[in-house]
């Protein structure tokens, strides 16, 4: 999976738009998986966590509607609804069913990958934590602030990019290397500087680290799980 975007579940009964849409998803790095009806698609959806789902409307069987209807408790995946052009009622419906986004047919491939990668670029940035709070310490992306022991320090934007990568990946160990490419420094000392500085905005012992760690040869980690 690490070379894919994302795990998309292709829906429409035309086999020739399948092949097509399937075809050109992959040449831009998403893994597809198809399926020819309403009812199959349900029969996929229990036993693979999708990241998005296109969704033709009109299938012979059961509509793209019923697959929505049916399943708006427990589907989490987005869903761009393909539609045919004189189906503005069935459009609409979609939209209030719960529905992300829809194209027209026939449709530019181009406009469907810009369409998938802007509500998956918003589905990303909706699931990462801005808030967390752990013992003694809130760091607060959203307000730029760490506040330890009812204290305020202010966080600037080069720290927060750093945290928002560390918190929305726990126990991950991050390279000097790999910092620098965040935040586009190159200076191993500069960004030793600036951990330096975190720490003294979250650790209750800035020499000695309980939160935001050195592990030696490799980098960093934030253990807060």
């Amino acid at each position: 999976m690490d070379k894919f975007q994302a795990h998309i579940l292709l829906v429409d009964d035309d086999e020739g738009i399948r092949s097509l849409v399937k075809k050109y998803l992959n040449e831009n790095n998403f893994l597809v998986t198809t399926a020819d009806s309403a009812e199959n698609a349900s029969e996929k959806i229990k036993i693979i966590k999708f990241d998005l789902i296109i969704l033709d409307i009109m299938m012979s069987g059961k509509s793209g509607l019923d697959f929505i209807n049916d399943h708006k408790k427990d589907l989490e995946a987005p869903i761009i609804l393909l539609t045919a052009k004189g189906e503005a009622n069935e459009r609409v419906e979609g939209l209030e069913l719960g529905a992300d986004d829809y194209l027209a047919k026939p449709f530019e491939p181009k406009e469907l990958i810009l369409r998938i990668k802007n509500i998956l670029t918003k589905t990303i940035k909706a699931d990462q934590k801005r808030i967390i709070e752990f013992e003694n310490v809130i760091i607060d992306l959203n307000k730029l602030l760490i506040i330890k022991n009812k204290k305020e320090f202010k966080i600037n934007n080069t720290e927060k990019i750093i945290l928002e990568k560390m918190i929305n990946n726990p126990g991950n160990i991050f390279s000097r290397e790999s910092i620098g490419q965040l935040i586009n420094l190159e200076k191993e000392r500069s960004i030793d500087v600036i951990i330096t500085r975190l720490r003294k905005k979250i650790e209750i012992d800035p020499k000695n680290p309980k939160f935001l760690q050195t592990i030696r040869g490799a980098g960093y980690v934030l253990w807060i799980e």
